[in-house]
């Protein structure tokens, strides 16, 4: 019901805006502006989706490969212990174990792209294991939340979007970033860890800290790097890591005797039928965050927190980036474009151009991926996923504007 209410008031909203600008400002453009971005919005879902659908077919392929080939009880022994805690109802050997970690794991790699198919794959076997197929269960709403949260360890797309830019310093928001989402991440792990009563034991402190020591190993050894070099590391260590990945299933079903092709082809399978399901989900949440930019209303938001800010004697200079923080929740190609005109307005490497990369690196598409992952097994009662969603983008904002403040005002 909440992303009901929020997605009307996207159209309300944009309609009370532009009926505004029109009659007091004579704004004439802004209503074919907004017809005309539900034309290009709902195309672009489409192409998204299909544009999915080799993503999800070729990782789901190998995702079946893997099932097949016995890795969901190699994941279970090495994280068993922490999952089945987080994850009291799913059985240690099931295979949303295997999914859910392999779509954590291309998250902190910042592999978008195969993070989408393999977390589309985990919702639909946690919705196995839900006894009421339109209520969010508790293990699907930590799941979301976390994937929401969002721990990126490598922002290579952000990366990449500012050595286009011809930035003097691309990774230069790599530590950062990491560390703003890592304050995102912890603020859903405490409140979920409340709301559903996880016990927080000497397991989950050793698989915390473990996590809290590769992250500080990694942000040494990047601080370490030249800013050029980080990249190409980076870049190496993903490679590596996902192909290593796919060989292992590889070795694992040829050691099982099972037709490796075969057994792809009925994993892409459903992965064509997922993709192909999600089209409706897609159209909806996009062609309402396409209205709501067209409308101004974005603009006009930013415009009022400069004067609040400025009303308490506050330093403004954080709220030129905070549209991409506004739309970043929304649309992850709608605040790449918002990224573009705040970079391009006062350059990649200045401290709005920083703060904004930062932004993008700590917060995830939260009704995107709520809309997507819901939407793929028919929730619709979504429950407090979307609060504890909101309350980790909303830390991860004000961790991001804290550190950039730290590290380049």
């Amino acid at each position: 019901m909440a992303l009901n209410y929020i997605w009307i008031a996207f159209f309300l909203i944009s309609f009370t805006v532009a009926l505004i600008k029109l009659v007091f400002a004579g704004d004439m453009t802004v209503f074919p502006a907004m017809l005309n971005s539900t034309f290009d919005t709902s195309m672009s879902a489409v192409n998204l989706s299909l544009g999915i659908v080799g993503v999800m077919s070729l990782w789901l392929g190998l995702m079946k490969i893997g099932e097949r080939g016995g890795i969901i009880p190699i994941f279970a022994r090495l994280i068993g212990p922490f999952f089945s805690r987080l994850f009291p109802e799913v059985p240690r050997d099931h295979p949303a174990t295997g999914a859910i970690i392999m779509n954590f794991s291309a998250t902190m790699l910042g592999l978008d792209n195969a993070a989408t198919p393999l977390g589309i794959k985990a919702m639909h076997e946690l919705q196995d294991l839900n006894p009421d197929k339109e209520t969010a269960s508790n293990a699907q709403i930590m799941f979301i939340a976390l994937n929401i949260s969002g721990l990126t360890i490598i922002p290579l797309a952000i990366i990449a979007d500012r050595v286009a830019q011809k930035s003097v310093n691309p990774t230069g928001i790599f530590i950062p970033a990491l560390l703003a989402t890592f304050c995102s991440t912890m603020t859903a792990f405490i409140y979920l860890s409340i709301r559903q009563r996880i016990r927080f034991d000497r397991v989950v402190a050793a698989y915390v800290s473990g996590l809290v020591i590769v992250i500080g190993t990694a942000v040494w050894y990047a601080s370490r790097l030249p800013q050029e070099e980080l990249l190409r590391v980076s870049n190496l260590v993903t490679g590596i890591i996902i192909m290593s990945v796919i060989t292992l299933f590889m070795i694992l079903g040829v050691r099982k005797k099972i037709n490796l092709f075969d057994t792809f082809i009925d994993g892409a399978k459903e992965g064509f039928e997922m993709a192909i399901k999600i089209i409706p989900f897609l159209v909806a949440i996009m062609v309402g965050v396409g209205v709501f930019r067209a409308s101004g209303t974005l603009t006009y938001l930013t415009d009022g927190l400069k004067y609040a800010v400025a009303f308490f004697g506050l330093n403004t200079d954080f709220v030129d980036a905070m549209p991409v923080a506004f739309i970043r929740p929304l649309s992850g190609g709608g605040a790449r474009g918002v990224w573009l005109d705040v970079v391009k307005q006062f350059g990649v490497d200045s401290f709005v151009g920083n703060l904004a990369s930062i932004f993008r690196g700590c917060m995830e598409t939260t009704f995107y991926v709520i809309a997507l992952y819901y939407g793929s097994v028919n929730i619709r009662k979504i429950r407090y996923t979307l609060a504890v969603g909101l309350l980790a983008d909303l830390a991860g904002v004000i961790a991001a504007i804290f550190i950039g403040y730290k590290f380049f005002h």
